[in-house]
């Protein structure tokens, strides 16, 4: 009995010892197979964490001339959306037609280490400042739909063909010309704007020849009937006809103008009438005011921007047409131009503007003129607004 007894202490010692080697087999396997796992969940916190800054390789800041206007409000969003879907740290402000707070803007983007800005002037002369303090800071300058003129700190110019949008108007206005001395009022934006300028130089070298061989006739400006017979206008002598035809881009002044023009012009500078409004806002408020006048029969209107109400305005026959602008390329270019530039790499340009100082790499998006004819084709069919936005089309 004691020889089993001792037998069966002897397997159990046996037993115990094996128990006791695999528990620590175990313990060294389990901390092993427990290792992964931490070491995976660890990093993954910490990946978490450190991801973003390690894709993030950049800070843009971008400064847009007010909240006021739909158009800028929608350039915010997709400036945003984009670049953080990118991973780059972005920073919008708005200076509200404020030049003085545009360059505060900047200092106050510079001070929070952005390395690309782009800013739309509110006034391209005065965003001259604003430009070579971001210079002298090492921050590259994107002047963005607006050229910042009258120094050399802008680094791109990222536009629509500014020249190509005039033109455009000015050649539908030709094309349905018929005859000589047809009636035509000219109107213009801002002169604090270099787009103005440039609209309204691509503009007059098309209609210039028209109105020189008598096939339109300038009703409401001395000054364009003074240089009728000159082809390539300078900057003064632009800046002397915007003056007298300027909306500032305004709603109220451009119709105020437009009835202060049909009230001095006596029934014979009117009836069927050519009408070179700047963008869409004053078209549509040039055309209000042309709608009211008896002696008008019939009036032709340019706009540009394809603005929703505008679209209406065509498809009801109140605005003749448009040229569109797709916001969406042109957001996309200025973002493809900052991220070259964090990346060390030169953005694609084509061709240059001239800004008082140097000639400017300009990196241009297309524009297209709509009618009613091809309103379906380019902003329906295209994605840019749905049939519901509008009544009337077919």
């Amino acid at each position: 009995m004691k020889r089993m007894w001792l037998r069966l202490s002897l397997v159990l010692v046996a037993m115990l010892a094996i128990v006791a080697l695999a528990a620590c087999g175990g313990g060294t396997t389990a901390p092993e197979a427990a290792e992964p796992t931490a070491a995976a969940e660890v990093p993954a916190e910490e990946g978490a964490a450190e991801e973003p800054a390690g894709e993030v390789s950049g800070r843009v800041g971008i400064v847009l001339p007010t909240k006021d206007e739909p158009r800028w409000v929608q350039d915010e969003t997709r400036f945003r959306e984009a670049l953080e879907a990118e991973g780059y740290q972005v920073e919008i402000l708005f200076s509200q037609g404020d030049s003085a707070k545009e360059r505060a803007n900047v200092e106050d983007l510079i001070t929070k280490g952005v390395q690309v800005l782009i800013i739309t002037p509110h006034d391209g002369t005065a965003a001259a400042a604003a430009a070579e303090v971001a210079k002298n800071a090492g921050v590259s300058v994107i002047s963005y739909d607006r050229l910042i003129r009258d120094t050399d700190a802008v680094n791109y110019y990222v536009t629509f063909d500014s020249l190509a949008v005039g033109a455009q108007q000015a050649q539908f206005l030709v094309d349905n010309a018929e005859g000589t001395d047809n009636p035509l009022f000219l109107y213009a934006g801002a002169a604090s704007d270099n787009n103005a300028f440039i609209f309204f130089e691509g503009a007059w070298k098309v209609l210039q020849p028209k109105i020189a061989d008598g096939t339109f006739r300038v009703v409401n400006s001395s000054e364009a009937v003074a240089l009728q017979d000159t082809l390539e206008l300078t900057r003064d002598q632009q800046s002397a006809i915007i003056n007298q035809v300027t909306t500032n881009w305004d709603f109220n002044t451009a119709k105020n103008l437009a009835e202060a023009n049909l009230t001095a012009a006596p029934a014979e500078d009117k009836g069927d009438v050519f009408i070179l409004a700047p963008n869409d806002g004053t078209a549509r408020a040039i055309a209000d005011a042309f709608a009211t006048d008896t002696d008008v029969t019939s009036f032709l209107v340019t706009g540009q921007d394809a603005e929703k109400a505008s679209v209406q305005y065509i498809i009801d026959g109140r605005q003749s047409m448009t040229v569109f602008k797709d916001v969406r390329t042109l957001v996309n270019d200025a973002i493809a131009a900052a991220v070259a530039l964090l990346q060390g790499e030169t953005p694609n340009a084509q061709g240059a503007y001239n800004n008082g100082v140097i000639d400017v790499p300009a990196i241009q998006s297309p524009v297209i003129t709509v009618t009613r004819d091809n309103v379906q084709e380019v902003l329906i069919d295209g994605g840019y607004y749905t049939a519901e936005d509008f009544t009337g089309l077919e």
